[in-house]
């Protein structure tokens, strides 16, 4: 059943799938409050494409989580910003932590999940401190009225803005990954978000591969499918890149 919903695309493998001649595309993982990091792989990818003639497409995507466990979210979003690879489309995917930030400066009650999964690294990087004393109830209504008060404007408008997905070649780049039992126009912003086991344990040719993160691994994640590159580099240490060019694939990380 899994194949017939995906029977109007060409089978893709691993061994054909591609990217559109005189492209070169850089996917980065869950960068979570890793500025540092951020800021080596970056010059990792400058150095990479030092030699990139002017007449090749150069593509960064973004896959999601740039806030929260690490201590470094603020930072995180400043260099994004103020950053930019010169000459590089830029393409940033939004990842459950962003929205579930998004969600709390809205509903109060959404708090306690958010802390829980490494909100408080977060709010420490933004300089707001609530007392820790407080019961929930009442720290939480302070805490995103704090937010809601002070968080700046432009990092508003940059998570405001981020994609859900995006399909270049033959690769689809999703921050979690995708319902196997529906087509790729029918996926929910939920499975995109968070899905976990059922996608990683699908075997369905999606006549794309799909390329994510959130799901953390020690190495790079290939299967026929999909290749996961969120190697926990708010604790690892390593951020990974997947770098793909014509029918090549191979990685950048920063140990």
């Amino acid at each position: 059943m899994i194949l017939n919903i995906f029977r109007k695309r060409e089978r893709v493998t691993l061994d054909t799938a591609r990217v559109p001649d005189k492209t070169r595309i850089y996917v980065v993982g869950d960068i979570h409050g890793r500025a540092d990091l951020l800021k080596h792989l970056h010059k990792l990818i400058l150095k990479d494409s030092a030699k990139v003639t002017s007449d090749v497409r150069k593509v960064i995507v973004f896959l999601g989580d740039y806030i929260d466990r690490g201590l470094q979210s603020k930072e995180v979003i400043d260099f994004l910003l103020d950053n930019p690879l010169k000459g590089f489309e830029a393409v940033f995917l939004k990842g459950n932590h962003e929205e579930q930030f998004l969600n709390f400066l809205n509903d109060v009650n959404l708090g306690s999940q958010w802390l829980r999964i490494g909100g408080n690294a977060m709010v420490h990087s933004y300089g707001i401190h609530i007392q820790e004393s407080l019961p929930l109830e009442d720290r939480l209504p302070r805490l995103q009225r704090e937010l809601n008060d002070t968080f700046p404007k432009r990092h508003l408008d940059f998570l405001s803005r981020l994609e859900l997905n995006k399909e270049i070649g033959d690769y689809y780049f999703v921050h979690a990954g995708i319902n196997p039992y529906e087509p790729l126009i029918k996926q929910t912003p939920e499975d995109m978000l968070w899905i976990r086991d059922e996608f990683l344990d699908a075997e369905a040719n999606y006549g794309v591969i799909i390329v994510h993160g959130h799901s953390v691994t020690d190495a790079p994640d290939i299967q026929d499918n999909r290749i996961g590159i969120d190697t926990g580099a708010f604790a690892s240490n390593i951020l990974t890149c997947l770098v793909l060019e014509g029918a090549t694939k191979r990685f950048l990380q920063t140990k």
